[in-house]
């Protein structure tokens, strides 16, 4: 065993368990430093959200005990990654580095020039893909080129893809002997305070690897049998949970498929349900196909003739979108409960992304950095390209004329009206009859549930029928 030690970076991979990157450096038989660096300065870097800060101070310190109780330690640093890391491998003296790869192209550029940096002065390198189930260059058409179709890359997928078994468990870490030196969590000022906007997140979401072990066995208890119906109820928990543990590495999405597969293989659970929430898995996995083949996507629209389309620059409908004042019962209850719980459902997440960009016409950019920020589940990947699909300018893009009628989704998958009574509960005196249209309520009806239109909620502000036909307009003026 070697004196000379090397270090573990951690990143969007914050697990023990099934982490390639850390079993390959344990398994050196060099004692590890294991660091994490807080970086919002990197060039062209996208800064953590709020709401992600939040989830990330408490996956770190789940993190930094767990390696504690297996005799390591987490090494806490702040700054730009690309100067942070080669000053930790000079005062620790370490030989090599390694770390789970990243997709983004900012994070490619970041994490290229640190190899060769690093590379340059003699330092080997280790970066191993550990945050999907295969590389987004893994699978490609008859022709050659990346997918930009879900469908035949799901296809491609189950029929030729093999997902590897987790890597094997950690038992005991050997922590280096260094003059480095660590910040406490309390350093990086991740937690809000005035105000606490994030007060109510604690009662619905347990960051760290237990609290992703925890919702991955309930989902499969208890869930995954009606998911192709229950995940686009609103009202019922009828989802996994999982994005935000995923997004955090605190579990990997070969965890998550190989539980899944075990469950039905033993018949505990229906394999077309299942496969349904596989699907989903995939999704993730071809948002990173599409980044990794257009890598400007992250501003620019993949289908290059929506540069021409004709965006409504209106600060106030956003603001009203923003905060769920809309006057529009679904839209208004996902963008509260994005505000008080971090997370909206994701059949929420395109009624509001519809009427977003297709209501009000508003650059669907706005909509994607508004999620980055408020999202404890915000994904790179995942964000980007489903802003695309829902705006219609991605690759495997929502046909142009598919607008969303915020009305009719809202009975359609709320029938009971349980989610919006929860999330704006000055109209949850309402009939059901009137609970998603409260403008058609008489009089005596909206006297009765206490509702004053324009007072106590807020008139609509975009007449549906004249939306869609807007949106339409703008759409055929650049469909060809």
């Amino acid at each position: 065993m070697s004196d000379t030690p090397c270090i573990f970076w951690f990143r969007e991979d914050l697990r023990l368990r099934d982490n390639p990157a850390l079993h390959t450096a344990v398994s050196s038989g060099q004692p590890i430093i294991c660091v994490f660096i807080f970086d919002e300065d990197s060039p062209g870097d996208w800064s953590v959200g709020g709401a992600r800060k939040w989830w990330l101070h408490h996956s770190l310190d789940v993190l930094s005990k767990d390696l504690t109780a297996m005799g390591g330690q987490l090494v806490i640093q702040r700054g730009q990654a690309d100067e942070v890391l080669p000053d930790l491998v000079k005062t620790s003296g370490a030989d090599h580095v390694y770390w789970t790869r990243r997709y983004a192209p900012y994070q490619i550029e970041t994490d290229k020039g640190i190899k060769e940096g690093l590379e340059q002065s003699g330092v080997n390198v280790t970066s191993i893909n550990g945050r999907l189930l295969f590389e987004p260059w893994r699978f490609k058409t008859g022709g050659g080129t990346a997918y930009r179709v879900f469908t035949p890359f799901w296809r491609s997928l189950k029929s030729e893809g093999e997902v590897r078994s987790p890597a094997p468990t950690i038992e005991r870490l050997e922590t280096a002997k260094s003059d480095v030196t660590s910040l406490a969590l309390a350093d990086l000022d991740l937690l809000p305070v005035s105000p606490d906007w994030a007060s109510g997140f604690g009662e619905v979401w347990t960051p760290g690897e237990a609290g992703a072990k925890v919702r991955l066995d309930r989902f499969i208890q208890d869930a995954v049998a009606n998911y192709s119906d229950d995940r686009n109820r609103p009202d019922v928990n009828g989802t996994s949970g999982l994005s935000p543990h995923l997004q955090h590495g605190e579990i990997s999405p070969v965890q998550i498929w190989h539980a899944v597969q075990t469950a039905i293989d033993s018949g505990e659970i229906p394999e077309k349900q299942a496969q349904k929430f596989l699907s989903e898995i995939a999704w993730r996995e071809f948002s990173y196909v599409l980044l990794f083949a257009n890598p400007d996507m992250l501003d620019t629209e993949i289908q290059k003739k929506f540069e021409a389309f004709p965006w409504v620059d209106d600060l106030g409908k956003l603001e009203a979108w923003q905060k769920g004042i809309t006057g529009y019962p679904i839209v208004d209850a996902g963008m509260r409960q994005l505000w008080q719980t971090g997370w909206m459902h994701n059949r929420v997440r395109m009624i509001v992304g519809s009427f977003l960009v297709k209501h009000l016409l508003i650059d669907w950019r706005h909509g994607m950095h508004w999620f980055w920020d408020t999202l404890v589940d915000a994904d790179i990947g995942a964000n980007t390209a489903s802003w695309q699909w829902i705006a219609g300018c991605g690759a495997d893009a929502a046909p142009y004329f598919r607008i969303f009628n915020p009305m009719t989704q809202g009975t359609k998958f709320d029938p009971d009206g349980d989610y919006v009574r929860q999330f704006v509960p000055e109209i949850a005196d309402l009939p059901n009859k009137y609970l998603n249209t409260p403008w058609d309520a008489p009089e005596d009806v909206l006297k009765e549930a206490g509702v004053v239109l324009g007072d106590t909620y807020p008139e609509p502000i975009v007449d549906h029928k004249q939306a869609r036909e807007r949106a339409l307009s703008a759409y055929a003026e650049i469909k060809g």
